[in-house]
């Protein structure tokens, strides 16, 4: 680590040191180290060696001591079990509707010529059940969790977080020390994970195909935001057709239409103000699913229980062959809303998720197929509407109205995961910045996006209107479900190999049989993609280009950003006064470096006519975490010498955080923090010159360091340290006691703790720069249209820094600057 590793300071004449961050040096040899981007000086200054590296930001990370913890871990057995029902209405609403569609289209594919097809068609949807939903999801993936959080992008985090993949060159050596990092050191007795992080490392292709695999799964859990509704309510709404004669598939589409429209109206209400009758509704629904199905087996045939021999599944491709084939994608409905259980884990336990899957929802899911399966044995012509067909005549009403809710929660469900998915890639670069209201305060995941809710619905309308058809949404639905779970995966097997460290075989065991089964349904949904589900493979991929072309022009800006930031050198140049009026107040510079000076700077310099006394460069900054504690919230490091005033912010924020304060709370926190930064800095100096003291041979490079939470710790050597300066000849300086030098540090102090005070009461200005990126006139033809073209129409339509910050326009300047890529 950085911190443990020697540095090398420039000293100039005040003694006051510029380091070079150990990220910059030259990796051999130490002939001409690079500076920190910070301060990138190329003045002829003094070269000095110091002991091992303490930076700044190493140090405010050390506020809080104890880590980030789950809130469940400690959780009560009571505790868990109330977690475990509440789990029923966000989880499983998904899976626990498959049951209304995945026999009808399945059948559609493979018609019903025999018993042995029922048993053949029943023993696929037990075992791809067993296999996808219980032992890849339920017992495998829900372990690879980002600290309680799953879903692709938290998968993409954790990988992030062992190794350096990520596309974006801004990562900190300090932000392994956030106490939520739970950084886990690959051991050094197994090559193989050290062998494999060194690869990704350094192989910039391989992060690239990471990246896209993460885009991909992520594009395909949204487009499962526009079937899963659709399919959700349209079979709900379907059994009408059993209840009352004479009812049409057209009548089905309009009060299919009008459930949608009022579902997708009442989405902005959030998930807790309805929270209340959810669990109990589906409850209902697994109670009245596996009553049911027992009350099937009684009446019809109980001999469905020799579905479990796998052998029928033989019998059934060998009977039907390609059509089969065809019928798997049918088949893999009984599995969706697996992925929903990783992607929803943020709001509950592993263990009240496993508990509950496995001891209610596996249990009524294998009840009702096995019923349907009893129904069918004896009427091979109702597989239309195979679950309603086998309700029994009294309980049917209350069974399709039970339905119907079910179905609204799964969809609602599914949109708000939707939702949470769209933020998350927000926060890491991947999505255009959109509007995002928090519809509780309670429960932080709980978001509506007013743009993206009303383009959902309107292509849930499309689909529901153009294939009306449930069979035709069915592959719809198999196509955006099984892209996101190859996807996944590959990302777990990643997981297993980089974090985890487990056996070899296991992992080629998880990769082949779930791969290779995934692939096998993908190819029987993909051969069926030319009766309309196309529509969805359409979305996914618009989705996916706008997804990567974002990604792609905000990496090319922030390189382009950092190869022209401000030398050092210009600032020397110019001393404290910045060649301008220095005009009391401070001024927070917006700007995604989280290093160096950036170039916009200096058209702020010769733009305006004066700048603020103080001048913080301020980097909102996402890491690859879920949650940042508020204390470890602001990093600051002193970016020139004491007389120029200006300093280094990073704003740390994890991708599920919730950017709530307002301006004015942002720049209490942010001011607070800078003066417990400067008086850290004094406490390092003090504890420095009280060493100076000491005999060379009891001289020890032991420091101290007291938290403001009472914690102790010890610093291999102090934050900022003074050389005593030796000339060539022998000559010593002569040093002045330890009296004046701390006399002359508590009034250095003051007079920096006052200057800020005077410059807060003065006022706080924000200081935009727009940085626009057009294509150079050499450039390809592609990269033109993608840059000056796609590029800059998702720029011009998301939403700006400024709607983000909350800020006045009274104390807001903006300038604007385009780089040439």
């Amino acid at each position: 680590m950085d911190s443990l590793e020697s540095r090398w300071v420039y000293q100039d004449e005040e003694s006051s040191e510029i380091d070079i961050d150990g990220d910059d040096r030259a990796s051999a040899g130490l002939e001409s180290p690079q500076r920190d981007s910070d301060d990138e000086d190329n003045a002829e200054q003094r070269l000095v060696r110091t002991g091992p590296r303490i930076d700044s930001f190493d140090v405010e990370a050390l506020e809080v001591p104890g880590a980030h913890r789950n809130d469940f871990e400690d959780a009560t057995l009571g505790r868990r079990i109330v977690l475990a029902f509440q789990t029923l209405g966000v989880v499983f609403g998904d899976v626990g509707t498959s049951p209304l569609y995945t026999f009808s289209v399945m059948f559609s594919k493979a018609p019903v010529n025999g018993d042995e097809d029922v048993l053949g068609a029943l023993s696929l949807v037990l075992y791809t059940l067993i296999l996808m939903s219980l032992i890849k999801y339920v017992l495998i993936v829900l372990w690879a969790n980002d600290d309680g959080e799953g879903g692709t992008f938290a998968l993409y985090s954790l990988i992030c977080r062992h190794a350096k993949v990520s596309l974006l060159p801004n990562q900190l050596p300090s932000d392994a020390r956030i106490s939520s990092f739970r950084l886990k050191v690959p051991s050094a007795e197994l090559e193989r994970s050290l062998k494999i992080k060194e690869r990704l490392e350094s192989s910039l292709t391989l992060k690239k195909l990471l990246l896209i695999l993460v885009l991909a799964g992520t594009s395909m859990v949204i487009a499962d935001g526009v079937v899963t509704p659709a399919m959700s309510v349209i079979s709900a709404v379907g059994g009408l057709k059993v209840g009352l004669s004479g009812f049409e598939q057209e009548h089905v589409v309009m009060i299919s239409v009008a459930f949608l429209i009022i579902l997708f109206s009442v989405q902005r209400y959030g998930t807790s103000k309805v929270g209340i009758v959810v669990g109990p509704a589906l409850f209902l629904w697994f109670c009245s699913l596996g009553s049911i199905g027992i009350y099937n087996l009684i009446k019809y045939d109980g001999t469905v229980l020799r579905a479990f021999n796998p052998i029928y599944i033989y019998y059934f491709f060998k009977r039907n062959s390609t059509k089969a084939w065809y019928s798997l994608g049918g088949c893999l409905l009984c599995a969706t809303g697996s992925e929903a259980m990783f992607a929803d884990l943020c709001y509950f336990s592993v263990r009240s998720v496993q508990l509950t899957f496995v001891f209610l929802v596996l249990p009524c899911l294998l009840l009702g197929y096995l019923g349907q399966a009893a129904y069918l044995m004896d009427h091979h012509a109702d597989t239309t509407q195979a679950f309603f067909s086998s309700v029994p005549s009294g309980a049917y009403w209350p069974v399709f109205l039970i339905a119907n809710v079910a179905a609204l929660i799964a969809s609602r469900a599914m949109t708000t995961a939707t939702f949470s998915c769209i933020k998350q890639s927000t926060a890491l670069g991947c999505f255009p910045r959109l509007k995002i209201i928090h519809t509780s305060r309670k429960f932080m995941g709980q978001i509506y996006i007013p743009v993206m809710n009303w383009f959902l619905l309107a292509l849930t309308l499309v689909l529901v209107c153009n294939i009306s058809s449930i069979y035709e949404i069915g592959n719809a639905y198999g196509i955006a479900e099984l892209g996101v779970m190859m996807m996944t995966t590959v990302l777990v097997t990643l997981v297993m190999l980089l974090i985890w460290q487990i056996n070899i075989f296991i992992v080629l065991s998880f990769a082949t049989i779930f791969l290779g089964l995934e692939l096998t349904f993908f190819s029987s949904v993909l051969w069926s993609v030319g009766d309309g589900s196309w529509i969805i493979l359409v979305f996914a991929i618009v989705i996916f280009l706008i997804m990567y072309i974002w990604n792609y022009g905000s990496k090319l800006k922030y390189e382009t950003e950092v190869k022209q930031k401000m030398s050092m050198d210009v600032l020397r140049q110019l001393g404290p006064d910045l060649g301008t009026v220095r005009a009391p107040g401070i001024g927070l510079i917006y700007n995604e470096l989280a290093k160096g000076v950036p170039a916009i700077f200096g058209h702020f310099l010769t733009t305006l006519p004066a700048v603020h006394s103080m001048i913080i460069f301020v980097c909102i900054k996402y890491v690859p975490v879920s949650v940042v504690p508020q204390s470890e919230r602001f990093l600051f490091r002193r970016v020139c010498p004491k007389s120029y005033h200006i300093f280094r912010c990073v704003a740390r924020y994890g991708y599920k955080d919730v950017r709530k304060e307002n301006h004015q709370t942002f720049e209490q926190l942010l001011i607070e923090s800078l003066d417990k930064f400067i008086r850290r800095e004094a406490q390092e100096r003090s504890l420095e010159s009280d060493d100076d003291d000491s005999d060379a041979e009891e001289e020890t490079f032991s420091r101290f360091l007291i938290a403001p939470n009472g914690s102790v710790y010890s610093l291999g050597v102090p934050l900022l340290t003074e050389f005593k300066d030796t000339n060539t000849l022998g000559e010593t300086k002569v040093q002045p006691s330890t009296d004046e030098i701390t006399i002359d540090a508590e009034q250095s102090l003051e007079k920096e703790l006052s200057f800020l005070r005077k410059a807060k009461e003065s006022g706080v200005v924000y200081l935009l720069g727009h940085g626009d990126i057009r294509a150079r006139k050499d450039s390809w033809f592609i990269k033109k249209l993608v840059i000056n073209y796609f590029y800059a129409f998702l720029r011009k339509n998301s939403r700006r820094g400024t709607a983000n910050l909350s800020v006045p326009h009274s104390h807001l300047i903006q300038v604007g600057m385009t780089y040439m890529v």
